[in-house]
């Protein structure tokens, strides 16, 4: 299916694509040109009880039936059908979002490996026994929790859908997925691609629409069992009191003001052209971006110059074009918010040192950006800028950098270049994040538990853990032999 910027999409809800039941289509543009791309239906909260009804049928019809066997090859099937449409999806990701298509194409392998791991997973889904003495048999039992409402944000729609969709369809689970409503394309096409390689109807439902309504309803509606949300951290406060009064079952992984921490020891190098990526791949738009630069005192002026010239090496541009590293951001809004967020870090001292200014034209584009001089108890330094922004904050020694570190209220990932491996280890120890990696720009494959410490959320996706929170235990205990005696000998 070739992409098409007038196509109607819809929602798409017991296997096939419905209209809103309140009417409401939105045009959708393209945030690097500021043109039009596609018209989108926008659900309601009519809109999610019928989603729910048919997910709920689903679970206690066709797919509760569906051996793990069986799931495993229809999840297979399905990362194949993603492979063999991975054209029009890294495409239709890139005009919906403004990323370049060199960061798209990998998003749309990694949901369809994310399937695969999950497929090759359902092995490990199996109970136990334990002896309990006498004729007592006990053994244990794992059950799909139930109907899940997921929600990926606009930064990773296709790849973020991979990774909530996997664990819960491999567990035996049913899902109404709410993607963004500014950018529902590619998951639309996947609940499409999950019914053409069978699935079956009301399996996978997706219900694109606004947080405060649309979401708010489906977490807080009693028919759905758990809900995995993944945004801003105070998006995710309101869904874990939307969770409280029913008990729900609630996973949440949130923001992040990741580090990238630079000894005077380390490949500088390597250590700079790969923070420049970690900040600028996705424009800065990701959870996991490095968008603190601590660097040791002794090198940091050396450090802030290489890194401003990296900055001003990214080719920033059309999202089509191959070459292109960094494409626009999501909309003109959102520029407007990054760029009142450098203003805040120049009045509070900061020195713009590369880029700083919205880029002319209809595009939402905004240049890789460095702040040098920056405290780190300075907003720039403690607040998600969610752009292609970087703080550089200086630090003494081992000591001095760990508290820096470690001196925000978000905990997601952190990296340390260093060509001392004791000092790598000794910091993975005492950093408080998710995950960690030393001299490494790259921190999120499926099967590595990736989640956050402290206010970036709790919960871990993509790996064996993740499984596991789709699931039930129910113990099961059963007289062998003669009956037990009764105590109250009645």
């Amino acid at each position: 299916m070739a992409v098409a910027t007038e196509r109607e999409y819809g929602l798409f809800i017991d296997g096939e694509t419905a209209e809103p039941s309140d009417g409401e289509i939105r045009d959708l543009v393209e945030p690097a040109t500021g043109g039009p791309l596609a018209k989108a239906a926008v659900g309601g909260p009519g809109d999610v009880d019928r989603a729910v009804d048919a997910a709920r049928a689903a679970l206690e019809g066709p797919w509760g039936k569906t051996p793990p066997n069986e799931r495993s090859r229809l999840l297979h099937a399905l990362a194949d059908a993603i492979v063999a449409n991975r054209k029009e999806l890294t495409e239709l990701e890139a005009r919906n979002v403004g990323k370049a298509v060199s960061s798209t194409k990998p998003e749309v392998f990694v949901a369809a490996e994310s399937f695969r791991y999950m497929a090759s997973a359902i092995g490990s889904i199996e109970g136990g026994t334990r002896p309990i003495g006498g004729s007592i048999l006990s053994y244990t039992l794992k059950e799909p929790v139930g109907v899940c409402g997921q929600i990926v944000p606009w930064n990773y729609p296709i790849m973020l859908a991979g990774w909530k969709l996997a664990p819960a369809l491999a567990a035996g689970c049913t899902v109404v997925l709410k993607p963004d409503a500014a950018t529902p394309l590619t998951a639309l096409r996947i609940a499409e691609l999950a019914v053409e390689v069978g699935i079956p109807a009301g399996v996978l439902n997706v219900v694109p629409g606004d947080g405060p309504t649309t979401g708010a309803h489906l977490v807080s509606h009693p028919g759905v069992d758990k809900v995995s949300f993944t945004g801003s951290t105070a998006t995710g406060s309101e869904i874990m009191r939307l969770c409280a009064d029913p008990v729900k079952r609630v996973s949440l992984e949130l923001g992040g003001k990741s580090p990238a921490i630079v000894f005077a020891d380390a490949d500088l190098e390597d250590a700079i052209a790969s923070t420049a990526y970690g900040i600028y791949y996705a424009a800065g738009q990701s959870c996991d971006a490095r968008s603190r630069l601590l660097v040791e005192q002794s090198i940091y002026d050396d450090v802030v110059n290489r890194v401003a010239e990296k900055a001003g090496a990214v080719r920033v541009g059309d999202p089509l074009d191959p070459e292109t590293h960094m494409g626009s951001l999501i909309s003109l809004a959102h520029r407007e918010k990054v760029h009142g967020m450098v203003e805040t870090g120049r009045g509070e001292g900061a020195e713009v040192v590369a880029g700083g200014e919205p880029t002319e034209g209809d595009g939402a584009f905004y240049p890789p950006t460095v702040l040098a001089g920056v405290a780190s108890d300075q907003t720039v330094a403690q607040e998600e800028i969610f752009g292609p922004v970087i703080a550089v904050v200086p630090f003494e020694d081992e000591k001095d950098a760990v508290r820096i570190a470690n001196d925000v209220r978000y905990g997601l990932v952190a990296t340390v270049w260093t060509g001392d491996p004791a000092r790598g280890h000794r910091l993975a120890r005492s950093i408080k994040s998710g995950t960690f990696t030393i001299n490494l720009p790259y921190g999120a494959f499926p099967g590595v538990p990736f989640g956050g410490y402290k206010q970036s959320g709790f919960g871990r996706e993509q790996a064996l853990e993740t499984l596991q929170m789709y699931l039930e235990t129910k113990s099961v205990l059963l007289a062998t032999g003669a009956r037990p005696t009764n105590p109250w000998g009645l």
